[in-house]
């Protein structure tokens, strides 16, 4: 089973890259409250869809490119804590800062 937070991370990250994609595509203004705006038609042509395709693309493989960083990272850790466990030698405590009153 996955990790809670990396789930939320996952689903916050792609929400807010489809909500980008909206805007760039209906050429929308932030929302603001109490405030309409004239509906107008939206052409959306072969060749922006096709830059707009190939955008979601690279930022889907920077993601994924991030993500193996992060596992192979994680990996190192690990194996890390494990070999100092089996050797004996304590973890290294966390540095703890203290702030003044």
């Amino acid at each position: 089973m996955s990790d809670p937070g990396k789930v939320i991370v996952a689903l916050s990250f792609f929400g807010t890259l489809a909500y980008i994609v909206r805007l760039l595509v209906l050429k929308a203004p932030w929302p603001t409250l109490g405030e309409s705006r004239p509906t107008r038609d939206v052409v959306v042509n072969d060749e922006r869809m096709t830059r707009l395709e190939q955008a979601v693309e690279s930022i889907a493989l920077e993601v994924e490119r991030i993500s193996e960083g992060q596992r192979f990272t994680t990996k190192l850790l690990a194996d890390r804590a494990q070999a100092e466990q089996l050797r004996g030698v304590p973890a290294a405590e966390p540095v703890r800062h203290s702030t003044p009153h």
